[in-house]
């Protein structure tokens, strides 16, 4: 038990696997990458829609991981912990690059049927799904991806790392490097200029508030 843990706040099983590779446990690490570097992959394919590139990305990241298991406190945000490393990465690759790779993957209008990840617009709230079922939902999902890249790069990654990785507002906000209630109002603002822009292209619904 450390200082850093209520004494009767049980452990998170990335928790436990964090605290087995500070002490040493070097053999630990096999099941880090073995259980998250699929979400990792699909991570990067959704924002760059090359194999290649997201392979090296999730490489980079958990070695990465490994190298500063050190600043990870065992309180539950692990895949804050995870992601901030992984959307540090792809912003600097981004910035790195003489076009945003981003929002070149955010213009594409179709998604890999490969991919285990629920489509986006089932993610949406329920009153944007609702409008989203006037048109068709190839249709409906293209729109979306396109409107998207109109949105603040830091709103548009909180309305992602939510609607297609679940996270939390909290474990947003560790991956974000923010606070809880700035993740929130990106949150907000992205799904408002989203709603409006829907709007504008003849795609209307009630406000979910």
């Amino acid at each position: 038990m450390t200082a850093n843990q209520p004494v009767n706040q049980p452990y998170s099983e990335d928790d436990l696997r964090m605290m087995r590779l500070q002490e040493g446990d070097a053999a630990v690490f096999q099941q880090i990458v073995e259980t998250w570097q699929q979400p990792l992959f699909r991570f990067f394919l959704r924002n760059t829609r090359d194999y290649s590139l997201s392979e090296d990305l999730v490489q980079e990241t958990l070695l990465r991981l490994f190298r500063n298991s050190w600043d990870y406190l065992p309180r539950g945000l692990f895949r804050g912990f995870l992601f901030r490393i992984a959307t540090n990465l792809l912003i600097d690759h981004c910035r790195r690059r003489t076009h945003d790779v981003l929002l070149h993957a955010l213009r594409s209008s179709q998604l890999h049927t490969d991919l285990d990840t629920p489509d986006l617009i089932e993610q949406l709230p329920a009153a944007e799904r609702s409008a989203c079922t006037t048109a068709s939902d190839r249709e409906t999902e293209s729109l979306v991806l396109e409107l998207l890249q109109e949105l603040p790069e830091e709103q548009r990654v909180t309305f992602l790392l939510q609607h297609y990785d679940a996270l939390s507002l909290e474990e947003i906000a560790d991956a974000t490097a923010t606070s809880v209630p700035t993740a929130k109002g990106r949150l907000r603002l992205a799904r408002e200029k989203l709603r409006n822009l829907l709007a504008c292209r003849g795609v209307n619904f009630e406000s979910s508030g």
